[in-house]
């Protein structure tokens, strides 16, 4: 059975989408609470899957952040073992810090609601965003913001911050929105950091705008989980162990 490690940073801010496809294609999900004191793996051996999810700690800074070096280095050991990798928000910006990249505070402010975002050009001959609508609305929860790790691809625009998805090599990809919502994980989130959204966005509008938001996004969101489930169980990138040599 395939076997894809979840790192999650906080209570609510589990897999959602992206672990019911999971167990849906037969993987077996084990979750790294590292907010439970759970020790992040020292590299990828015996994964066939790494998802790193989002969190309110800077991708940047140890400080209140005692698993990032940790994370870094297991996420660079999943990119180069060919490990198909999955970072959300946080995970996206630990992922483009793993890869070289600046990741710092975004200077047109937080970004948090439903906003529409772009699909780029390279997305028609990508494994998880191929044949997708051109525009496509999501849930933004962020601050901070990064550059592309050199060699990265663009796969997603947005018109306040410009990186919002990328592939870094064949098998990783960084998504600073959140597509694994479902009305669950939003209404967590506006629970657990209704805080955040006062004097940026309006809670009660963010609640109101749910059901047709994710009436619309769940075609996508759906289809690019289960193409993301469908590579950690094939393991179509995977590195032979005499690479390493």
């Amino acid at each position: 059975m395939a076997r894809c490690l979840v790192v999650q940073h906080l209570a609510p801010e589990s897999p959602f989408a992206v672990g019911d496809a999971l167990m849906a294609a037969g993987a077996e999900v084990e979750i790294c609470r590292v907010f439970a004191g759970d020790v992040v793996p020292a590299d990828a051996t015996g994964l066939d899957g790494l998802v790193v999810m989002g969190g309110p700690m800077s991708a940047d800074a140890d400080d209140g952040f005692p698993t990032r070096v940790a994370e870094l280095e297991l996420i660079a050991r999943a990119v180069a073992d060919g490990v198909p990798t999955l970072g959300v928000c946080l995970g996206a910006q630990l992922l483009a810090a793993s890869g070289g990249a600046a990741v710092y505070r975004g200077a047109a402010g937080p970004e948090i609601g439903w906003e529409e975002v772009d699909l780029a050009p390279p997305c028609d001959a990508d494994a998880l965003f191929a044949d997708l609508p051109s525009r496509i609305t999501v849930l933004q929860w962020h601050g901070d913001t990064f550059d592309l790790p050199d060699g990265a691809l663009r796969l997603v625009a947005g018109q306040r911050y410009a990186n919002q998805a990328f592939r870094l090599g064949p098998s990783a990809w960084g998504l600073q929105f959140h597509l694994e919502v479902t009305s669950e994980a939003v209404e967590g989130f506006l629970v657990a950091f209704g805080d955040e959204v006062e004097g940026v966005e309006d809670l009660q509008r963010i609640r109101n705008e749910m059901p047709d938001a994710l009436r619309r996004l769940a075609p996508t969101r759906d289809l690019v989980c289960a193409r993301f489930a469908a590579l950690v169980t094939a393991r179509p990138f995977a590195v032979p162990a005499s690479a390493h040599r």
